[in-house]
């Protein structure tokens, strides 16, 4: 949910400090100079407005905003606005902003918490400091990403957040190793705590004082160190990872032992997975060279739907084009990185590494691709595709199986899957339409190119190899999403139209009859007209698959008999 600049107390080397991003906007909570500078090495250019909650003016909180706004008014040109939760911090902030910083009132806007609508910003919650700020100190509860989030800020009492604490929300606790009248205090908090994570509650600790004797305090409650944006790992973070990729590698094995189907995609989601833990990226992604269509989709995917884009687009295009490993860390100043995905997720996308794979012959046929590595400075040209290399080799071993396996799949001339293919399309994508209770409806033609004999023998079997390839793509032009044609054999082809009925199909077929009576083909220098004729059947699930296809042919057998050039059904 929210991301820390910083989790430490007034006295620490990284104050605390926490922030998100929602739809190109950062949302900033407080800002002391530590975290301003860790936000000076970031491309603010990439957010349309930074947003910066206050939830009170001690300087380990606020210091570093003055620096933030002379940042962005004359560097990066990015407007600010400061939230205040209450007027009286909005006057101490003005004054602090124009008299001590000396920021000028244009540079910035600011606000107070009743005054702004956004739906992230859920309302602040007045609570109990220091004595000199009483009345001056607050928490906030927020929504992030559809998540309730509760964030206390300084604090000596839990019980002003407790009403917006629910199950099942993320809770960022304030929490002291030291007893003191300003501060949560970790001990008297254990029950607290443990009541909240057996609640379902997501705890988060920040503004340590002592991170090692909270964690020993804290230890088996449920509750997490608030999580750092900051490169390397430590040694309890590599265990992390490390048991994160056993785990993966245990299901991997475990699933592919246990499946008996040749279809590899469980096989790619779990080495997607892997690649993501390796790096430490926020999404993956495993992208199919698909060079019959000239696309480019993903196999497996975390955190988005499957894409699928021309070949010589974005940055796996461009992986695969100059067969190297692509690296950026300021995508939008990349030609070849495609922001539309991103203007209509709302993601930002700050850096990218794909890594393109080969088959044993060394010809490349897919990428991984990292996005968002956590941490500073992202991607790392040498070690972080060295971490990848094991993950995308047996990607790449995968895939070519699987190429080879599609390859049997489809008639090499016409492009169209044959018989092979059409039996397995139906023992997995037409399954359930073989079920007499489901009530879904399927029909089916099957459609032979008239007189095709003639054409071979009187211009050769170049001009019938073009007479095929230009059919099997206009009758695969009109299939829908849920439609699919196959080359059944010869010139013959079939087509399978999901949630189509009988008279459905019968037009289909007679579009494509008329489309082609009325084409001229180039045909081996020649220019040729043919036609086809077609039989049509509702698909009868009661029956078997080559009872179906029968069913059909006896019609097409009609057609032929009755004339040629026309469709015939029952």
């Amino acid at each position: 949910m929210l991301t820390f600049l910083g989790r430490g107390s007034a006295f620490t080397d990284e104050q605390n400090s926490a922030y998100f991003v929602e739809n190109d906007d950062l949302i900033l909570i407080d800002c002391p100079m530590s975290s301003f500078e860790k936000l000076n090495d970031m491309n603010m250019t990439l957010f349309n407005r930074v947003y910066v909650l206050v939830t009170h003016t001690h300087g380990d909180h606020i210091s570093g905003i003055g620096m933030l706004i002379d940042l962005l008014q004359f560097s990066v040109k990015t407007p600010i606005t400061i939230i205040a939760p209450s007027k009286e911090v909005e006057d101490d902030l003005r004054y602090y902003f124009s008299k001590l910083e000396g920021c000028g009132d244009s540079w910035y806007e600011l606000t107070r918490v009743e005054n702004f609508k956004k739906d992230w910003l859920v309302c602040a919650i007045p609570t109990t400091h220091t004595e000199q700020l009483d009345g001056k100190c607050f928490g906030y509860c927020l929504n992030v990403g559809g998540k309730r989030v509760v964030y206390t800020g300084d604090t000596n009492t839990i019980e002003p957040f407790e009403p917006y604490i629910e199950d099942g929300c993320y809770a960022y606790l304030e929490m002291s190793a030291y007893r003191s009248p300003v501060h949560l205090y970790c001990v008297d908090m254990l029950d607290k705590v443990r009541e909240y994570t057996s609640r379902g509650i997501h705890v988060y600790l920040m503004h340590m004082d002592d991170e090692k004797r909270i964690a020993a305090v804290m230890k088996d409650t449920g509750a997490e160190f608030a999580p750092l944006r900051r490169g390397g790992f430590t040694m309890e973070d590599t265990g992390r990872m490390l048991d994160g990729i056993f785990d993966i590698t245990d299901n991997l094995y475990r699933d592919m032992c246990m499946n008996s189907s040749p279809d590899h995609r469980l096989l790619f989601t779990h080495l997607t997975e892997l690649g993501k833990t390796i790096v430490d990226a926020d999404r993956a992604s495993f992208w199919k060279w698909d060079k019959r269509k000239e696309q480019l989709w993903t196999m497996s995917a975390t955190g988005v739907d499957k894409i699928v884009i021309p070949d010589n687009t974005g940055l796996v295009g461009k992986a695969l084009r100059l067969k190297k490993t692509v690296i950026t860390n300021d995508p939008y100043s990349d030609p070849d990185f495609n922001k539309d995905i991103d203007i209509k997720t709302g993601y930002k996308t700050k850096s990218i590494l794909v890594l393109p794979v080969a088959d044993i012959n060394g010809d490349f046929i897919g990428a991984l691709q990292l996005i968002n590595k956590n941490g500073e400075g992202g991607f790392d040209e040498e070690i972080d595709p060295k971490k990848l290399s094991l993950a995308a080799l047996v990607c790449g071993i995968a895939l070519e199986s699987e190429t080879f396996l599609e390859d049997s799949h489809h008639d090499r001339l016409t492009g169209l899957k044959n018989r092979m293919g059409f039996y397995y399309d139906f023992a997995k994508k037409y399954r359930e339409y073989l079920i007499p209770e489901s009530g879904k409806k399927m029909s089916v033609f099957i459609c032979d190119i008239d007189k095709f004999k003639r054409v071979n023998d009187t211009y050769g079997h170049n001009a019938g190899d073009d007479v095929l390839v230009f059919t099997s793509h206009l009758v695969e032009s009109f299939c829908k999403e849920t439609d699919c044609v196959y080359r059944w054999g010869g010139e013959e082809f079939v087509m399978i139209m999901r949630d189509t009925d009988l008279e459905g199909a019968v037009k289909k077929a007679d579009d494509i009859r008329v489309k082609l009576m009325n084409s001229d083909i180039e045909a081996d220098g020649n220019t040729l007209n043919c036609t086809l004729s077609f039989g049509c059947a509702l698909f009868d699930p009661s029956k078997s698959i080559e009872e179906n296809i029968s069913r059909a042919d006896e019609f097409l057998y009609q057609a032929k008999q009755t004339g040629r050039n026309k469709v015939c059904w029952e």
